[in-house]
């Protein structure tokens, strides 16, 4: 189920960024590339980090960046940054953040499954140290394959 939203095209790998904005604007990329979400999806995440703190930071080292339908979700999707070298997103001893999962969704009941989908793979230990390991988009797809 989450190989149709996180493949390829969705997949992002990068040894380090500068900061949690720019992990969070890198995410973004192909959502935005394909449409899914406009520029504002980006800054209403940003702007409710910095007014509620790391809201999305879920677990240690995984943060799942997500703002309101309505504030420039256009699409249903997913897309995921693995980072070599974690960064802080201020999320005390979630940090260092080094998966992160934007998701976006048009309307508040359209996601569900894919929510679903996710919530197994993140609450699967085995797996969720696999995808922490992860170096390739190979075996980030393998691992995501099996929800």
């Amino acid at each position: 189920m989450l190989s149709q939203w996180i493949h390829d095209g969705t997949i992002l790998l990068e040894e380090t960024v500068a900061d949690w904005k720019q992990a969070v604007e890198l995410c973004a990329r192909p959502l935005l590339d394909s449409g899914t979400i406009t520029p504002d999806y980006v800054t209403a995440i940003i702007t409710q980090h910095q007014k509620l703190g790391p809201y999305y930071v879920l677990a240690p080292g995984l943060a799942m960046p997500h703002a309101r339908p309505e504030e420039g979700a256009k699409g249903m999707g997913l897309s995921l940054l693995k980072l070599k070298q974690g960064v802080s997103f201020g999320a005390g001893e979630f940090d260092p953040v080094d998966v992160i999962v934007m998701l976006a969704a048009p309307d508040s009941h359209s996601h569900i499954e894919m929510i679903s989908a996710l919530a197994a793979l993140f609450s699967s230990e085995e797996d969720l140290l696999q995808l922490h390991q992860a170096k390739s988009q190979e075996e980030i797809k393998t691992i995501i394959s099996r929800f």
